[in-house]
């Protein structure tokens, strides 16, 4: 006779092996679907020039970090202490 903890114990380990495969065909369906989606994207044929394309000067490492990296965090920041002020009034 069986031991129903055993049962139990060999459930357990068949569903965590399971729960892996899962992990690991969900990580690479994601990866492939990246993949193609940037493979596919408009800016991969960026190479050609469109007629009428007219590109300005590119930005610096300093105005590209203040751009995408600074004004999110401190537009965050004022959002985030705006909630807070309103929170702390209506309390």
């Amino acid at each position: 006779m069986v031991d129903i903890s055993e049962k139990r114990q060999k459930n357990l380990e068949k569903n965590e092996a399971r729960r892996g495969r899962r992990a690991v065909r969900a990580t690479g369906v994601a990866g492939g679907t990246v993949l193609v989606s940037l493979l596919a994207s408009p800016a991969a044929q960026a190479l050609q020039r469109d007629d009428g394309d007219d590109p300005g000067t590119g930005l610096s490492i300093f105005e590209t970090l203040s751009l995408f990296v600074v004004a999110p965090i401190l537009l965050f920041a004022v959002i985030a202490g705006l909630v807070v002020l309103a929170e702390r009034k209506s309390a």
